[in-house]
């Protein structure tokens, strides 16, 4: 199945269907991002509320990490926790176009709630991974300064020359913290929303996909690090439309990726659906 045919096949809702991985092309991310533009276009109120909430918490991130680094762990932590809820609101709006509803905020806001077991779960996981990067990001930083205890805030720190070899360590080791968080995260959110499947299944699930296409897979997340960097460089600014964009995409690249194939008992003729 092509990921064309996948995006016209019928919403999962509560059937028990077979997850199978669509055959995927470099083009397709593309695709993605074109048809967010076109679910943020169709509704903008929800698109910009959300951009507004994502741009407040950055800014509450970057300026505890430059002034107060000590609460930088705790409030990610909080972001972390949070995350996968906030996430499902745009979600469920790309859903809601999907089968010609008009999008509203409200619903937006709690359709988390049917799934929170799940979502709860999930939070817990990608906390316990910013745990891990955060114990690790400590022995690094023990290796590097382990004489001297360097002054001044954690901006002035990074953009020191002196430390260039604690820089790249520290990139090198997020970087892979990252891709763990991706390869996890890549289509969970959306499956969870979309079918009742729980948190540990969506993860594998999403783990199995970015395993049989290591090449499209991490060509979206560069796109997705490309996107939120150029978006920051504006006073972060740019997010507002950036990470709506991205969160709409999440729920088409799930369209493209996981490819509804519906099982049926032996017993009771195969039901049919009228695509949306």
């Amino acid at each position: 199945m092509t990921p064309e045919e996948a995006q016209r096949q019928p919403l999962a809702h509560e059937r028990q269907d077979r997850v199978t991985v669509c055959a995927l092309t470099w083009r397709d991310p593309l695709l993605w991002l074109g048809l967010a533009w076109k679910d943020m276009l169709h509704c903008p109120g929800v698109s910009l509320t959300y951009g507004l909430m994502f741009t407040a918490v950055t800014w509450a991130l970057g300026l505890t990490f430059v002034h107060r680094p000590e609460y930088s762990l705790m409030l990610g932590s909080t972001v972390l926790l949070l995350g996968p809820a906030l996430a499902m609101g745009l979600i469920e709006a790309s859903r809601s176009c999907a089968i010609g509803e008009r999008p509203r905020l409200r619903p937006c806001l709690s359709c988390w709630w049917k799934a929170r077991s799940s979502v709860a779960l999930f939070s817990g996981l990608l906390l316990v991974i910013e745990l891990l990067w955060a114990r690790t990001a400590m022995l690094i930083f023990a290796l590097f300064f382990d004489t001297i205890t360097p002054t001044g805030n954690a901006l002035s720190i990074l953009l020191d020359p002196a430390n260039l070899g604690f820089v790249i360590a520290y990139v090198l080791v997020s970087a892979g913290f990252a891709a763990v968080a991706f390869a996890i995260s890549a289509v969970s959110v959306p499956m969870m929303l979309d079918r009742p499947v729980d948190a540990i299944t969506a993860a594998v699930t999403s783990m199995r996909a970015c395993l049989e296409h290591p090449g499209v897979l991490l060509m979206w997340g560069a796109l997705i690090a490309a996107i939120t960097l150029l978006a920051l460089l504006p006073l972060g600014l740019g997010l507002m439309l950036a990470w709506p964009l991205v969160g709409h995409a999440s729920w088409h690249a799930y369209r493209g990726i996981i490819c509804p194939e519906a099982t049926f008992s032996l017993d009771s003729p195969p039901r049919t659906q009228a695509r949306p």
